[in-house]
C-alpha cells in the first residue's frame, strides 16, 4: 500500500498493473527526453546572438520538426493499445464475485457459490486494533485465491460508485441499473487497499475496499467456514 511522503505508484500486485507500471516508465521518459531538448533550445536561444541563417527558411527542419513529433505518439501509442486491450481481456475466469455499491458501504456476493454473500463495511476509528489502518479497513474482506483469473461484476444500488484497487491495476465504475466487469489476477499472497473512486455523497470517504490473496488451499477453507456461518 502508499506510504507517506510515497512519490511514485505503488507495488504492482498483479501482471496488468506491472504493464502499466513500464508504460509509465516509458512515457514518462519520452517525456523528460522532450523537456530536455526544448530547454536546450530555448537557452540557446536567449543567450546567443549569433542568428543561423540555414534554420530561418529551412524545409529539411519542418520537415524533422513535423515527423519526429508523429513518430514519438505512435512510440506511445502502440504500448498504451496494447495494455488497453490487455486490461479488458477475460480468459476463463475461476472465480466471478459481484461488487454491489451502496452508500455508504459494498457488497459481495460469490456466483460460483450458491450462498456466500456479506456487507463490508469501513471498521470505525475506535474500533480498530493496533496494526490496522484508520479509515482502510473493512470488518470483511473481499478473499480471493492467487494466481487465479477472477472475474468482477461491479454495480451499484443508489448513486454513481468506483470499485478500485489501485496495486491489482482495476479500477471500474459502479453505475446503477448497469453490470460491468473487470478481471485481475493476483500475483502474490498479501492484503490490498482501495477506496471508492467517485463522489458518490457525504460518506464517500469512507466505503474503503479490502482484497486478501491467499493460496488456494486456505481460499477454499475461508469459503468453507464462510457457508456453514451462514
Amino acid at each position: 500500500m502508499a506510504h507517506p511522503t510515497q512519490l511514485g505508484f505503488q507495488d504492482a500486485a498483479s501482471p496488468v498493473m506491472e504493464e502499466l507500471l513500464h508504460f509509465h516508465d516509458h512515457a514518462l521518459m519520452i517525456v523528460f527526453l522532450i523537456s530536455t531538448l526544448v530547454l536546450y533550445i530555448i537557452v540557446a536561444m536567449v543567450s546567443t546572438k549569433l542568428t543561423n541563417k540555414y534554420i530561418l527558411d529551412s524545409q529539411e527542419i519542418e520537415i524533422v520538426w513535423t515527423v519526429l513529433p508523429a513518430v514519438i505518439l505512435v512510440l506511445i501509442a502502440l504500448p498504451s493499445l496494447r495494455i488497453l486491450y490487455l486490461m479488458d481481456e477475460i480468459n476463463d475466469p475461476h472465480l466471478t464475485i459481484k461488487a454491489m455499491g451502496h452508500q455508504w458501504y459494498w457488497s459481495y456476493e460469490y456466483t460460483d457459490y450458491e450462498d456466500l454473500n456479506f456487507d463490508s463495511y469501513m471498521i470505525p476509528t475506535q474500533d480498530l486494533t493496533p496494526g490496522q489502518f484508520r479509515l482502510l479497513e473493512t470488518d470483511h474482506r473481499m478473499v480471493v485465491p492467487m494466481e487465479s483469473p477472477i472475474r468482477v461484476l461491479v454495480s451499484a444500488e443508489d448513486v454513481l460508485h468506483s470499485w478500485a484497487v489501485p496495486s491489482l491495476g482495476v479500477k471500474m465504475d459502479a453505475v446503477p441499473g448497469r453490470l460491468n466487469q473487470a478481471a485481475f489476477i493476483a500475483s502474490r499472497p498479501g492484503v490490498f487497499y482501495g477506496q471508492c473512486s467517485e463522489i458518490c455523497g457525504a460518506n464517500h470517504s469512507f466505503m474503503p475496499i479490502v482484497v486478501e490473496a491467499v493460496p488456494l488451499e486456505h481460499f477454499e477453507n475461508w469459503s468453507s467456514l464462510m457457508l456453514e456461518d451462514a
